[in-house]
């Protein structure tokens, strides 16, 4: 048997237009088509162009029981007919209302059940609102203020029980309270503390257990610190410091 013949036959949805409310304006007028450009069928592709085409109907459709009609025409509706969405039972349509609502409204949203709708509560607030969200149960919407929260307020993440989003924090974290972050428990986080500590603090991780945060320290210290590492326990550490102090750098 044949790929061809094997393969199942897909066959375009199409609705019925004889029960269609839009057939004596929409279809005559060419603004939708069966089995293309039709709000009527379970296809979001064709869902999609009918809005495309008829933008003027979506708030017809905001309360439709297909959750898909729903999502699409949200796309639409005015900034008044989304404030009315808030509560929709889907979460494909939060999340549609969370791109499309103004900032000043996004609150509404803050807390809600559906992590890719906080994401992008996170993603768009105002920078000075986020701290609202730095305890959030999830680890992404956590990285995501992590990224976007004033570094000077970073502080509150320093314990965070996620390490990508402390090795967020570290990369971002003031020189000041950098130091703050070199006990923690991740090698991968110390290693970018290593990195960017200032060289007079670097002596602070010269005994770190891992030996990548001891190269870092080796590559950047002050001469004097580098003369600690020449009987270090790892090779390559002893021979960034045999090559340091022969360079006499």
């Amino acid at each position: 048997m044949s790929a061809d013949a094997a393969s199942p036959v897909l066959e375009t949805p199409r609705a019925d237009c004889s029960a269609c409310p839009h057939r004596d304006d929409r279809l005559l007028e060419g603004r939708c088509q069966p089995g293309d450009t039709c709000v009527r069928v379970m296809s979001g592709h064709q869902i999609t162009r009918f809005f495309n085409q008829n933008p003027d109907l979506a708030e017809r459709y905001a309360g439709d029981p297909f959750w898909e009609r729903r999502a699409i025409a949200a796309r639409y509706l005015s900034q008044q007919r989304l404030l009315q969405m808030l509560d929709d039972p889907d979460e494909v349509v939060r999340r549609v209302l969370a791109y499309r609502l103004a900032v000043e409204h996004l609150w509404a949203l803050i807390d809600d059940p559906d992590r890719e709708v906080r994401i992008t509560v996170a993603d768009r607030l105002p920078v000075e609102q986020l701290e609202r969200l730095v305890e959030d149960d999830d680890y992404l919407v956590r990285q995501y203020v992590a990224r976007r929260l004033r570094a000077g307020r970073l502080f509150r993440m320093i314990g965070d029980p996620d390490r990508e989003v402390r090795k967020t924090v570290a990369a971002r974290l003031p020189i000041e309270s950098l130091g703050l972050m070199r006990d923690d428990a991740a090698d991968e986080i110390r290693l970018v503390v290593a990195e960017r500590l200032p060289e007079s603090e670097l002596w602070t991780l010269a005994d770190d257990p891992d030996w990548r945060v001891r190269l870092s320290v080796c590559l950047r210290a002050p001469p004097d610190v580098v003369t600690r590492f020449l009987d270090d326990g790892d090779v390559d550490v002893q021979a960034a410091a045999r090559e340091r102090c022969d360079a006499g750098t």
